[in-house]
C-alpha cells in the first residue's frame, strides 16, 4: 500500500498570537482557548490526547476526557490497572494535548501526574449515572477478554448485585492529576508560520517564550 495524503492538507487562515496577546498565567491563558472551544459548540471540546511512558520507554497514547481544571492540574479518571494507569506506577510524567481543528488551535501541556485524593474520586464516581457507576466495576480495562458477550455479562452480573443500591467507587478506579511544568500553546498560520508560545517553570515562576514553528 503506498497512500499519500498531501493534497488533503488545508491552508490555515491568517489569525495571530502573539506574546503581547497572552496572560502571565497559562491556566488563565488555557481557559481562553478553553471558552472559545465551548462556545463554537465543539463535539467534546475537553476531550484529550494522553501520553505515557513506562520503564520499557514504549510510549503510548489514547484520547480522554479532561473532568475538571484545578489550581493544580488536570484531572482526568480511569482505571488503575488499566495500561496507562500501570505506566503511570512505572513512569509519573506524562503529556496531553487538546487539538480543535475547527479553530485552527492546539493546546501541549507536559507534567508529572499523581493519583488524586479518594475524596475528588469518591465525589465525581457519585457523580455519574448508576451504569456508569457499574462501568466502572464490570470492565477489567486493558486486559484481554474473549468477547463483547463477556463484557456485557459482567455488566449484568453487577446490576443484580447492586439492585437496590448506590455502587461505592471501586478502589482500583479513580482520578488522576497532571501538574503542568510545560504549557504550548499553537495557532495555525498560513505558509507553516505557525504560531508557538511556550511557558515554562523556572524556579517556581512561569516563564514565556516564542518558539519556531
Amino acid at each position: 500500500m503506498n497512500e499519500k495524503f498531501e493534497e488533503r492538507r488545508k491552508e490555515y487562515r491568517k489569525a495571530r498570537f502573539d506574546l503581547e496577546d497572552v496572560h502571565r498565567d497559562p491556566y488563565k491563558q488555557f481557559m481562553v482557548w478553553m471558552d472559545k472551544a465551548i462556545k463554537s459548540d465543539i463535539y467534546e471540546p475537553n476531550a484529550m490526547s494522553l501520553a505515557t511512558c513506562g520503564k520499557n520507554m514504549q510510549p503510548s497514547t489514547r484520547m480522554v476526557l479532561l473532568k475538571e481544571l484545578k489550581k493544580d492540574g488536570f484531572i482526568f479518571f480511569t482505571n488503575y490497572n488499566s495500561k496507562k494507569g500501570k505506566q503511570l506506577k512505572e513512569n509519573p510524567y506524562g503529556s496531553i494535548l487538546f487539538y480543535w481543528p475547527e479553530l485552527e488551535l492546539q493546546i501541549r501541556i507536559d507534567g508529572r501526574i499523581e493519583q488524586t485524593t479518594d475524596e475528588v474520586s469518591d465525589e465525581f464516581y457519585l457523580s455519574r449515572t448508576g451504569k456508569s457507576r457499574i462501568g466502572a466495576w464490570a470492565s477489567p480495562q486493558s486486559s484481554e477478554i474473549p468477547d463483547k458477550e463477556y463484557l456485557e455479562q459482567l455488566h449484568a452480573d453487577y446490576e443484580l448485585q447492586f439492585i437496590g443500591q448506590f455502587p461505592k467507587r471501586p478502589k482500583y478506579w479513580g482520578g488522576y492529576m497532571l501538574i503542568p511544568y510545560i504549557f504550548e500553546f499553537w495557532q495555525g498560520r498560513p505558509n507553516r508560520l505557525h504560531d508557538r508560545i511556550e511557558y515554562y517553570l523556572d524556579d517556581n515562576e512561569w516563564k514565556i517564550r516564542r518558539l519556531a514553528p
